[in-house]
C-alpha cells in the first residue's frame, strides 16, 4: 500500500496525574513505522505531576479539559482531531509492536464495511506488575463482567475474547464482526474508529466507551474488526487503588446514566443480561465455591499465583458496588477527581 493512501490518525488520551505511566506510552507511539501521518492528542484534566513536562518532549498537541474525566477528555479529542481515524489510547496502555498501529488501520482501509477496530487481548507478561497480569488474564478490569458476559479481550477462564454470540468471520489478522442487538464493551484501551461515523453521532461534553457503537445498532447492524494483535494496560498501584477504581467506575456510572442524563442503554442495570448477570455474580459471592472453581480453572490454563487475587477482587467489588448503589439513594454525584493519579 502507498504511503499517500493510508489515513491519518488523531491519537485522543485523556490525561490527569499520568506520569507513571505516560512515557512508556510515548515510547512505544514514537516507534511505530506507520506510513501516514500521526498527531497525538493530550487531554489534560489539571495534572499537578510532570504529566505535561513528559508529554510537551513529545511534541503532542495538548488541551486542557476542565470536566477533567476521561469521558470528557475523549469528548474534547473528537472536537479537536484532523486524522480521519481516531484512535482511543488511554495514558495506561503501551502499543505492543511497531507496526501496531498499521495492523489495527488495515481492516478500515481494506474494508469500507469495517467502521472500527480494537486488539483481541491484553498483552500478558510475566514482569508486569501482578495487578496487570491478573487483568490481562481475565481480559477486563472489572470482575463482575465475567458474570455479565461483557467484555471485549481475550479470557483465559473460557478462552472466549467476548462471552456474547456475535457472527464472526475469520480474515487475515483479523475476525470481521457484526453488531446487531446487544454487544460487548468495546470502545476502550486500543479502540479506532472513523471520525466520519463520530462526527454523525450527537455528542456532548461527555463520551462514553460504548455509546458510539450502541447509537449505531440501534439504526442498522454494523461491522468491527477484533485484531490478532495485544496492548498493554499497565495497573500502576496496589489493591487500595483498585478499590478506589471500583468506587470511580461504579459511582460515575450511576450518576451519568440515571440522575444526570438518565441515559438507558442496553448496558444500563435494566438490561435482563446485565441484572441476571448480577444475580450470578452475588450468588457466586455468596456461596464462594464458583469464584474458586474460576480460579482454578484459571490456574491450570496459565500458571500465575495473581489468580488468588480473583476473590477478594470480586469481595471487593460485591462491597463497593453495593455501597455506592445506596449511598447513589441519597447522594448524586460523579466520583471526585480531586488528587486523582494515574
Amino acid at each position: 500500500m502507498k504511503k499517500g493512501n493510508w489515513p491519518k490518525i488523531s491519537i485522543i488520551t485523556p490525561t490527569l496525574n499520568s506520569s507513571r505511566t505516560i512515557k512508556l506510552y510515548f515510547e512505544a507511539i514514537k516507534m511505530q513505522k506507520y506510513k501516514g501521518s500521526v498527531e497525538v492528542l493530550i487531554l489534560d484534566g489539571g495534572s499537578i505531576d510532570n504529566t505535561l513536562d513528559i508529554a510537551k518532549k513529545y511534541n503532542s498537541k495538548i488541551f486542557f479539559n476542565k470536566l477533567k474525566t476521561a469521558e470528557s477528555g475523549k469528548a474534547l479529542g473528537v472536537k479537536k482531531a484532523t486524522g480521519s481515524i481516531c484512535a482511543f489510547i488511554d495514558s495506561d496502555n503501551v502499543l505492543t509492536s511497531s507496526l501496531w498501529l498499521e495492523k489495527l488501520v488495515k481492516p478500515l482501509v481494506k474494508d469500507p464495511a469495517i467502521i472500527a477496530s480494537e486488539p483481541i487481548y491484553f498483552e500478558y507478561r510475566k514482569t508486569d506488575h501482578w495487578l496487570t497480569r491478573y487483568f490481562a488474564l481475565i481480559g477486563m478490569g472489572d470482575p463482575i463482567n465475567l458474570f455479565i458476559g461483557n467484555y471485549d479481550k481475550y479470557n483465559y477462564l473460557n478462552s472466549r475474547w467476548t462471552n456474547i454470540n456475535l457472527q464472526q468471520k475469520e480474515k487475515k489478522g483479523y475476525i470481521k464482526v457484526k453488531l446487531e442487538n446487544r454487544i460487548p464493551t468495546i470502545g476502550a484501551n486500543g479502540f479506532l474508529i472513523r471520525k466520519g461515523v463520530l462526527d454523525a453521532y450527537p455528542m456532548n461534553d461527555y463520551l462514553f466507551d460504548v455509546d458510539v457503537l450502541e447509537y449505531l445498532v440501534k439504526k442498522h447492524p454494523i461491522f468491527v474488526a477484533k485484531v490478532n494483535q495485544g496492548i498493554i494496560h499497565l495497573f500502576s498501584g496496589d489493591v487500595s487503588t483498585f478499590t478506589r477504581k471500583q468506587r470511580r467506575r461504579i459511582r460515575d456510572y450511576l450518576y451519568h446514566y440515571y440522575y444526570k442524563n438518565s441515559k438507558k442503554t442496553e448496558n444500563s442495570l435494566e438490561s435482563p443480561f446485565i441484572f441476571w448477570g448480577i444475580v450470578r455474580f452475588i450468588a457466586s459471592c455468596l456461596s464462594v465455591f464458583p469464584l474458586i472453581f474460576q480460579l482454578s480453572v484459571g490456574f491450570t490454563r496459565r500458571r500465575d499465583v495473581v489468580w488468588l487475587f480473583h476473590l477478594p477482587a470480586c469481595y471487593i467489588t460485591l462491597f463497593v458496588y453495593t455501597y455506592e448503589t445506596v449511598r447513589s439513594l441519597f447522594i448524586k454525584e460523579e466520583y471526585s477527581r480531586e488528587n486523582w493519579k494515574q
